[in-house]
């Protein structure tokens, strides 16, 4: 066991009570919120600040494993306070990658979840110019 055993298992039972928890007809956009900041994204950055500077954490299989199950527990939470049932099967690193790179969790939900669904951006074909 790592020194990150203790959290782990911290997070896995916090995810495990919240999907007990889960009462689908009061869920809204905010407990959406909720579930990606104080869970998933707190399991995300877990990874993370142990795969970084320059420390490279040998995680044991069931400690990687609770972490996983706990974070995708955390994003189908999420996707069913917005209406959608999934099971995520996403691993701790793709998530820790997209957060780095998006510096937002409900960005990095949002592209492994595809919920809410992205909404296209139109573009108008004229361009209007304030000048004469």
């Amino acid at each position: 066991m790592t020194r990150y055993g203790p959290r782990i298992a911290a997070l896995a039972r916090r995810a495990e009570r919240d999907r007990r928890a889960f009462d689908p007809r009061s869920a809204g956009p905010d407990d959406a919120v909720e579930y990606l900041r104080d869970g998933a994204g707190q399991a995300v950055w877990l990874y993370v600040e142990a795969r970084t500077g320059g420390r490279m954490v040998p995680f044991s299989e069931p400690e990687l494993t609770a972490l996983r199950e706990a974070m995708n527990c955390w994003f189908e939470l999420y996707a069913r306070c917005h209406g959608v049932e999934l099971e995520a099967e996403f691993t701790v690193r793709e998530a820790a990658e997209l957060l780095l790179e998006t510096r937002n969790v409900v960005d990095t939900a949002q592209l492994l979840t595809c919920v809410p669904e992205r909404r296209k951006t139109r573009t108008s074909g004229t361009h209007r110019s304030s000048e004469p």
